[in-house]
């Protein structure tokens, strides 16, 4: 794995290297999906099934396409899983409000989830940027 050079911190003079914790879509999107199995949890059995499977699944997958573009080499790739991510935050967005509508959540577990779901664009966008104006590779 090539990882991404920016620039020195504030501390030192050394350059330091970009991490996947950096990236804050993944951060937003890793803590978002547990918020999801919790939730999806605590229904019952036919609601698991099927709505919380499936919702479960896309915003599980927002943040393991970032980690797997963040992992991958050539520019193209990278710009490809994050691309991917930003399918599956529509993805998620789809399901919370048939969530929501079906009762499957409370009005306030409806708006923790889609407040957050509403940063990911921007957040996903950035490292699409990123890599497409400072990688060469």
């Amino acid at each position: 794995m090539e990882p991404s050079l920016l620039p020195p911190d504030n501390m030192g003079t050394e350059p330091r290297y970009l991490k996947l914790g950096d990236i804050e879509a993944y951060r937003i999107s890793f803590a978002l999906s547990n918020v999801v199995w919790r939730q999806v949890a605590s229904c019952e059995q036919l609601a698991q099934r099927t709505v919380g499977k499936q919702f479960v699944r896309a915003t599980d997958s927002i943040s393991a396409n970032i980690a797997e573009g963040f992992g991958r080499f050539s520019k193209k790739d990278k710009v490809r899983f994050y691309r991917i991510a930003r399918g599956s935050l529509f993805e998620a967005l789809d399901w919370n409000e048939k969530a929501k509508v079906r009762g499957l959540v409370t009005p306030a577990q409806y708006m923790q989830v889609y407040t957050e779901l509403q940063r990911l664009p921007k957040a996903i966008n950035s490292p699409i940027k990123f890599t497409n104006e400072r990688l060469k590779i």
